[in-house]
């Protein structure tokens, strides 16, 4: 449990400490961008490998037990959080690492970016909080429950970053969209166009969830439809 909880820790800490402070800039100042990307790439798989073979190797303690209601919810949070990932990560975003070009173009919200100019890291977040719902052992709620601040807290450490880094360019595009989902549709800021999400990026999502689904036992010995 203890080494649960220091990958928790590193991981979270370095993308808060690092990746979203002023010490960012001070380390790309001295290496450059591409080499810190880099290392900050390697040093991130690294912590997520950590985490993952840490909370599998913990036995778990129930704390409570979820009410059967839940499952279904959890379920539906699960699907949608696979169709942003797999759609957020198969957009062009000038959210993404790497994507930042796409600003000097002034570019406006299209596609998925309509509903979140954050659909990958509101994917994790639905997904961590699924397990949540459904996984009430203390192991969980701090490897889920960090993957879950995590994506929260991540959307606005970026906007503010390329706020920073593009100043009028970062402001005409976040405009047009927002980093909470379908709120600046609600807004009047932008429409739903599902046309421009395109179809194969959905039916990526939904067969990626299908796999996972079917192969979740065998990978991760529990059943995610219960006991």
């Amino acid at each position: 449990m203890i080494s649960l909880l220091l990958a928790a820790i590193f991981f979270v800490g370095i993308h808060v400490l690092v990746s979203g402070t002023s010490l960012r800039a001070a380390i790309v100042a001295k290496t450059g961008e591409v080499v810190y990307q880099t290392a900050f790439s390697v040093v991130s798989l690294l912590g997520l490998i950590w985490l993952g073979f840490a909370y599998a190797a913990v036995e778990p303690v129930e704390l409570w037990e979820p009410a059967a209601w839940l499952r279904p919810i959890a379920h539906l949070l699960t699907l949608l959080s696979f169709l942003f990932v797999a759609i957020g990560v198969a957009t062009p975003s000038p959210t993404a690492v790497g994507g930042e070009a796409a600003l000097r173009e002034g570019v406006t919200a299209t596609g998925i970016q309509r509903i979140t100019r954050h659909p990958f890291l509101w994917g994790v977040a639905l997904w961590a909080l699924a397990h949540l719902l459904v996984s009430a052992t203390l192991a969980s709620l701090i490897f889920f429950g960090s993957l879950l601040l995590l994506a929260l807290v991540g959307p606005p450490s970026i906007d503010a970053k390329r706020e920073r880094m593009f100043g009028e360019q970062w402001t005409q595009f976040a405009e047009s969209t927002s980093s909470v989902p379908f709120l600046a549709i609600s807004q009047g800021r932008n429409s739903l166009e599902l046309a421009e999400i395109g179809w194969w990026r959905a039916a990526l999502g939904l067969v990626l969830y299908a796999v996972f689904l079917g192969t979740h036992t065998w990978l991760f010995g529990a059943s995610p439809f219960g006991a």
